[in-house]
């Protein structure tokens, strides 16, 4: 059985813009793969309602869960939740539940209109709460909801993960060499990968202050055949004079 795929759609002009460096993916991209969840794909929309729609209408449709980060706070261009309300084709309303919690949890006459959008869903959505703030993100279908901000957005996973599938956990074996050039080795990794080809192997040149090199990573779910992939890498640097170092470059 094959593992669980996923998207991730980054929403928000300041992302585009190189304002905010987005940190998201690379957590969620770890904590999924530990769960044993395929990250296919990662795009970036501007807080556009159409481009918004579409991505998210294709992006659900195309793998076994979407998941979303930014537009969900209270400010005018905040506008992913109405959006996926329209992708889904039901009503934008206040979830009771959520609006009654977030109207106690604030001092009276803090939980104005633009507080309200927070606390505001698609129809049968299912917050998702994080122990940061009290707005949550949501879940309706295979899509979820968080927020942009790295520590909410953490927070909000770690109170969705126990609910996602599971497949088999997809890890990741590495070896470096310092002053190997990727040319050289261009045509010994292509064989090794058409021998592997069940795992997922790339050649990534690096650069440090007075010398740079080539890293090997391997990814896969079956130990036995990363461990081989990963060891015949090793050999590929060290048949090149160059001393291997198994790990990534610091």
């Amino acid at each position: 059985m094959s593992n669980p795929t996923a998207a991730i759609l980054i929403i928000g002009n300041e992302i585009l813009s190189g304002r905010t460096q987005d940190v998201n993916v690379n957590f969620l991209a770890k904590r999924l793969a530990a769960r044993g969840i395929q990250l296919s794909e990662v795009r970036v929309v501007p807080d556009i309602a159409h481009r918004i729609i579409n991505a998210v209408n294709e992006l659900r449709a195309s793998y076994d869960m979407l998941f979303t980060t930014g537009g969900i706070g209270p400010t005018h261009d905040d506008i992913t939740s109405e959006c996926v309300a329209e992708a889904f084709g039901v009503p934008w309303e206040p979830h009771a539940e959520t609006f009654a919690i977030m109207e106690k949890a604030m001092p009276a006459g803090a939980f104005n209109s633009a507080r309200q959008r927070m606390a505001t869903m698609p129809r049968g959505a299912v917050p998702i709460p994080n122990k940061i703030s009290v707005a949550p993100g949501f879940s309706i279908g295979n899509v979820h909801v968080m927020a942009g901000v790295p520590r909410i957005m953490q927070s909000m996973y770690d109170a969705l993960e126990p609910s996602l599938p599971e497949g088999t956990p997809i890890a990741m074996r590495a070896v470096y060499g310092m002053g190997v050039m990727e040319g050289a080795i261009a045509a010994g990794l292509s064989a090794i990968q058409d021998k592997f080809a069940d795992v997922d192997l790339g050649s990534y040149p690096f650069r440090r202050e007075t010398s740079g090199g080539v890293a090997i990573v391997a990814k896969g779910t079956d130990m036995a055949r990363l461990e081989q992939a990963i060891a015949e890498a090793t050999a590929l640097i060290a048949s090149h004079g160059i001393d291997p170092v198994q790990g990534e470059p610091a």
